[in-house]
């Protein structure tokens, strides 16, 4: 099933590469910047942003920036994640996190800079000024205190008392879904209809966060950190709340099932035929890192 997602993979890797080539920045910020950007990844954001776009009949480089983007500011969170003061993680995609193969202040400072790259990046897209202002504000408002980081804050107090369901479901729809939301959100921004299509492709990308969450959350149980890349004894460690602890496995699957239902019905009601995009949803839950 990766297959899928490899001409997107490859198209956003070339297009990351120029960019990074052609931008001088402080040499070792630039390296840590590069690091954290680079070291491999599924790039399913991206992919989205161009999957409906494509879907919708928009020209999918018109939609490079906003990908590129988006997965810099995904990049950025995995960057402070990781840090001591946060995950103190060692291990990202098999390789030393940021702060481990640079140091903890270049890490911070990198994902900052990752930010502004990111939104610098949509007001100079080639699109008009009110498709433009349109995207910043749409990933804007997915990453900072409405969304990622406000799931992030969640997550961090949700060490000291352990949600309930309901709890734990506002926190990934926050920390995981708003991305993914943003993702489709932004590749149809710049179609005549958006406003239309905001609210469904909202639910969809919510929906879809939440069972790609879920998902995680079970292979943490099921796969080792050399398959995952990454410290499976992470969230137990840190005394994370994660569905398989708070339902069972079993009973985490069959709600990571049921989501991956509710999407396929959501995308049914959308004005797109996408058989790709199908696919990709049961992606979401047949993957296996």
């Amino acid at each position: 099933m990766m297959q899928l997602l490899k001409p997107y993979q490859t198209r956003f890797n070339d297009l990351l590469d120029q960019y990074w080539r052609n931008r001088a920045i402080e040499p070792h910020l630039k390296a840590a910047m590069v690091y954290a950007t680079t070291n491999g990844g599924k790039r399913f954001r991206p992919a989205l942003v161009w999957l409906i776009a494509e879907a919708l009949g928009l020209p999918r480089e018109k939609l490079d920036a906003a990908a590129l983007a988006l997965e810099l500011i995904h990049c950025y969170s995995l960057v402070h994640d990781d840090l001591p003061a946060m995950d103190d993680d060692a291990l990202r995609r098999g390789q030393p996190t940021v702060h481990v193969q640079f140091d903890e202040a270049t890490a911070i400072l990198a994902g900052d800079a990752l930010q502004m790259e990111a939104l610098a990046l949509l007001v100079r897209a080639e699109l008009p000024e009110a498709i433009r202002l349109r995207q910043v504000q749409i990933l804007s408002h997915a990453a900072g205190s409405q969304g990622m980081v406000a799931g992030q804050m969640l997550d961090m107090r949700a060490t000291q008392s352990q949600p309930d369901l309901e709890q734990l479901i506002l926190l990934h729809e926050l920390k995981t879904g708003a991305l993914i939301r943003a993702a489709l959100l932004l590749g149809a921004a710049p179609h005549h209809d958006y406003e239309t299509l905001r609210k469904p492709l909202s639910r969809l990308g919510l929906t879809l966060g939440l069972a790609f969450q879920v998902q995680d959350d079970i292979l943490e149980v099921e796969q080792t950190t050399e398959q995952l890349g990454k410290d499976t004894d992470s969230d137990r460690r840190n005394g994370k709340a994660t569905f398989p602890a708070l339902l069972g496995l079993e009973k985490a699957k069959a709600y990571r099932d049921q989501l991956i239902q509710q999407c396929h019905q959501l995308l049914a009601q959308l004005p797109v035929r996408s058989p790709t995009l199908q696919q990709v949803i049961d992606f979401v839950a047949e993957r296996g890192h």
